[in-house]
């Protein structure tokens, strides 16, 4: 079967990039808004099958981007705006570890999605990958921090839409190697 992949899904991904680009005709204010705007039409059918199950702590998480995307519109900080990937890594990092104190992790859910029964071993290996995603995202979060705070637009955009992208597929594909070698089965 064959992925599709939508606007939305292109335009998220290019986030930094589009930011970059944007900040160099509009304020900040008006690209949060497009950002808010994006974020509305992105999430708009799947918001009750995302929220299902979901706790406080999800819900909070959730709310991490909209929530920074006002921010902006009050205030109309560049830095704010160039914040949102660094808050994307913090609502996966709490979206994420909240699995890791009440299973199932979110891999071994994502797992269970293609595979209904996991082994043991399966179940112990897809909390450890949630485990290292976590850590990703503490180490990305803080980059993308950094980068909004104390770097120029340009290493801003270069982290936030290559290196991190580059780094998220690195760590994608070798725990996708690994799984195969660990667990041929899986």
């Amino acid at each position: 079967m064959r992925a599709r992949i939508h606007i939305g899904q292109v335009l998220f991904a290019l986030y930094p990039l589009l930011i970059f680009a944007g900040l160099q005709f509009l304020d900040p204010r008006s690209v949060a808004l497009l950002v808010l705007a994006a974020l509305a039409l992105r999430y708009r059918r799947h918001t009750l099958r995302i929220l299902a199950d979901f706790s406080v702590a999800q819900f909070v998480a959730l709310a991490v981007a909209p929530l920074l995307g006002l921010a902006v519109l009050a205030t109309n900080s560049e830095v704010l705006l160039r914040l949102y990937p660094a808050a994307i890594s913090t609502s996966m990092l709490i979206l994420f570890g909240v699995t890791l104190v009440h299973p199932p992790s979110m891999v071994e859910r994502f797992a269970r999605m293609q595979q209904e029964e996991l082994s043991p071993e399966s179940v112990r290996y897809t909390r450890r990958v949630t485990l290292a995603w976590c850590a990703f995202f503490v180490l990305n979060g803080a980059i993308a921090a950094w980068t909004a705070i104390f770097a120029s637009r340009e290493a801003w955009a270069l982290y936030n839409g290559f290196i991190a992208y580059l780094a998220m597929g690195t760590l994608f594909a070798g725990e996708r190697l690994l799984r195969r070698r660990l667990l041929p089965a899986a």
